[in-house]
């Protein structure tokens, strides 16, 4: 799931070397804290936030096919 995300977060920025991704698992819970370039934080966000609701939403369909709840966290 975390090269997934990956992707999706490496394809939307312009400076693919500042994505960062931590991933910390619980039992039932995965949590992924993206840092990103300041820069590039208002296209991963996008306008109203409908770009970071996108990938929560592709991400919590990856997380329901293994039963895990997953919680993603844009960081500054």
């Amino acid at each position: 799931m975390k090269e997934t995300l990956e992707t999706i977060i490496k394809n939307i920025v312009e400076n693919q070397e500042a994505v960062s991704i931590n991933e910390k698992a619980e039992a039932d819970r995965i949590t992924f804290e993206v840092k990103v370039a300041e820069t590039d934080m208002g296209r991963v966000i996008g306008r109203q936030g409908k770009v970071a609701n996108s990938i929560r939403t592709v991400m919590k369909a990856l997380g329901s096919r293994d039963r895990k709840r997953v919680n993603i966290e844009f960081l500054d």
